[in-house]
């Protein structure tokens, strides 16, 4: 089984395609936009440079990698020789229930169909086909290249084999899989995205500024990066989604994305991605400056 598509090239979708294609499998990737996909081999060759420069990959390596990966525009063009098609779009409930009932339609009967959705049910998800033992969640982590961690997610039709096959696909790749059920959030974000939320709540009342509020999670509870850094780095927006799947789901207020979360999506101020989010990226990648809100 060596045909893999991934559908969508922005962040996640393009770090999965170049972790399949750098294990030698053969990737199609697709994206409605060739201006997205050329974005996407852009990241991909870029992110190939720096491992080749620490030594990581060599060169011949790199182009082997590029090779592996062809680009469509086409749905139904990119996932006719697939055995497997992992859906990376937006987290957008309404989208991803449109892109299985299209690849449903269109992908070979026994072709295996994973979302790499952080939040939404799978069981929604498969409802949607006429194959929801095929359907799975595949929940990789950002960065892809270079995070060990997938959640697997198994729906409620979800067969046996399918769950034995995506698990023993991740091994394969140098991933770690952890077996999840399947409720909103499922592990990763179900208590992270609480503690982000609390973060901006605990900056809405003024408890104390962007700065000090990572700087006691980074320092006090040894996180790699604060709670507020890392929002930034997720997308503002997407933290919003999940937030809202979560308090869809559980109906516990608990889950209810702070006001000033919700003003700040609507405002554009999305994080690193759009220049501004707890911190200014005007002048550089890394939280170095406030953003003159909250300065």
């Amino acid at each position: 089984m060596k045909n893999i598509a991934v559908i969508g090239a922005g962040t996640m979708g393009n770090g999965i395609a170049h972790t399949f294609a750098q294990f030698g499998y053969n990737v199609q990737l697709i994206d409605i936009s060739q201006t997205a996909l050329d974005k996407g081999l852009a990241t991909i060759t870029k992110n190939l440079d720096r491992m080749v420069s620490k030594e990581k990959i060599s060169e011949n390596d790199k182009k082997t990698t590029l090779a592996n990966i062809t680009t469509h525009t086409s749905i139904k063009d990119g996932v006719q020789s697939a055995s497997l098609v992992i859906e990376a779009a937006t987290e957008n409930v309404n989208l991803k229930l449109k892109i299985f009932k299209d690849l449903d339609e269109v992908c070979p009967e026994n072709t295996i169909l994973a979302t790499n959705t952080s939040s939404i049910s799978i069981t929604q998800i498969a409802a949607v086909t006429k194959r929801p033992d095929k359907v799975i969640g595949m929940h990789f982590m950002n960065p892809v290249p270079i995070m060990k961690l997938v959640e697997i997610i198994r729906g409620y039709n979800t067969s046996d084999e399918v769950m034995d096959f995506t698990v023993d696909l991740t091994k394969k790749i140098k991933k770690v899989p952890v077996e999840v059920n399947d409720y909103p959030g499922f592990v990763a974000n179900r208590i992270l995205m609480p503690m982000i939320n609390e973060s901006i709540e605990t900056l809405y009342n003024g408890v104390a500024g962007v700065a000090e509020i990572d700087t006691v999670m980074k320092l006090g509870m040894a996180h790699p990066m604060g709670p507020l850094q890392l929002a930034d780095f997720i997308g503002l927006d997407v933290c919003l989604s999940i937030l809202n799947v979560m308090y869809e789901g559980f109906k516990n207020p608990k889950y209810a994305p702070c006001p000033l979360l919700v003003n700040m999506v609507n405002a554009g101020k999305l994080g690193s991605k759009s220049g501004e989010g707890f911190y200014d990226y005007s002048e550089s990648r890394k939280a170095e400056k406030v953003a003159k809100m909250f300065s």
